[in-house]
């Protein structure tokens, strides 16, 4: 991991453009070659990025980063503050509270309650980023990955886009298609899954457990 505080400008030219004006700001490059640039603010989302795979050329006064599709984010650095690069070794991922965790445990075994015609292929699928909770197959053979949460927030569904997109490095399983599971899902989480083409679905936990629903029916 290296850090790099810095007054700098950042201009992006690719799908649109875009352009940060002169200011010290927090430059993350992680082992994995993925660039990002924080504020002092804004909670954990960066103010931009460039996700692996990417090149990056570095300058005395500038870093490039171009990313396969020939996309750039164009760092001009005007005074470096305070640098440093960190090996941190491998990462256990995240530990599931007890919840999630059954929750997978659960849609492993009744994997109808997240889609049709779905097989199971493996629970907490090995990426190099991490693991992936469920790994499944469509009738069509077609790799399906599932992301479970207990509340499905925007982190969620970045978390399974690195996943998607390690994935589909690999020729037995691309293309993979993304499934992001959850007890909830937040609006803003849904767009963005869905703009991503990663396909939403709530799940009752009680329902799962075979446990009925207080509310009033009618039949």
């Amino acid at each position: 991991m290296r850090l790099l505080i810095a007054r700098c400008t950042v201009d992006y030219d690719g799908r649109l453009t875009a352009h940060l004006p002169e200011a010290r700001r927090l430059i993350m490059v992680k082992a994995d070659g993925c660039v990002a640039i924080h504020a002092d603010g804004g909670a954990y989302k960066p103010l931009n990025w460039m996700n692996a795979p990417n090149k990056l050329e570095e300058e005395d006064d500038r870093w490039i980063v171009t990313s396969p599709k020939g996309e750039t984010l164009t760092i001009t650095l005007h005074e470096r503050v305070w640098e440093t690069d960190t090996e941190l070794g491998e990462d256990p991922g995240l530990t599931k509270d007890g919840v999630e965790a059954h929750l997978q445990e659960l849609l492993a075994a009744n994997t109808d309650a997240i889609g049709e015609n779905l097989q199971l292929v493996r629970r907490e699928y090995p990426t190099d980023i991490g693991p992936v909770d469920l790994l499944l197959r469509d009738a069509e053979g077609q790799a399906v990955a599932v992301e479970i949460k207990r509340r499905g927030e925007i982190d969620g569904v970045e978390q399974l886009t690195r996943y998607l997109e390690r994935m589909d490095r690999d020729p037995l399983l691309r293309p993979v298609r993304g499934i992001f599971a959850a007890q909830l899902i937040k609006p803003q989480a849904r767009v963005l899954a869905e703009s991503r083409g990663i396909a939403c679905v709530e799940v009752d936990y009680d329902e799962l457990r075979g446990i009925e629903s207080d509310e009033l029916k009618l039949f």
